[in-house]
């Protein structure tokens, strides 16, 4: 697997927020939003060894599974060797690629494509505006999760970040089975 970064941190936005956890961002994606911060070509091959062997000295046995898209390239091997070191497995995807078989926890991110996952924990949208309105119900009715979350999209402008949560809390008031997500990393500078 080409593996972008491995870093142990917080977990910063869902419904993990402020767990201790281990991240493998994975390199590459089959999309390209404008608001994604991995750089997708950087990276180096790891094999699922000794990507187990990178993250055990941590004391955490909470893994996060990240990219870019991890369905490219996250493997049953991989899976089965951090299950069976006792790691609770835990994937962000934007769900437009099957994912293997005993994942713990699917944290749902759609953005511009069909989601194929038939099982989802969480739901977390990312709304960039009121455009996403319809999105963000269209994604409620397409996609089973037991868990909804609406996280605003950070941009470079402060006057419009304001805009966008304030329209987030406006649509978490009106509609209180999704729960606001914060990227609480970046507010807190947490690497």
């Amino acid at each position: 697997m080409r593996v972008n970064e491995i870093f142990y941190s917080l977990q910063g936005e869902g419904f993990f927020t402020g767990t201790a956890a281990v991240f493998i961002r994975l390199s590459g994606c089959n999309l390209r939003c404008s608001f994604c911060d991995t750089d997708h070509e950087a990276g180096c091959e790891m094999s699922a060894q000794e990507i187990a062997d990178t993250i055990l000295p941590y004391p955490t046995r909470h893994a996060v599974i990240t990219g870019g898209e991890p369905g490219l390239q996250l493997s049953d091997r991989l899976v089965n060797l951090l299950h069976s070191l006792g790691y609770f497995i835990q994937v962000e995807t934007n769900g437009t690629r099957e994912l293997p078989e005993g994942i713990d926890w699917i944290t749902c991110s759609p953005k511009y494509a069909p989601v194929v996952l038939r099982r989802v924990d969480e739901l977390k949208v990312v709304y960039e505006g009121k455009q996403s309105l319809a999105a963000l119900m269209a994604a409620k009715s397409t996609i089973p999760a037991k868990h909804l979350s609406v996280q605003p999209c950070h941009t470079p402008d402060p006057e419009r970040n304001a805009e966008i949560l304030a329209e987030c809390i406006d649509f978490v008031k009106a509609n209180p089975e999704w729960r606001l997500s914060l990227q609480t990393h970046k507010l807190l500078n947490i690497p």
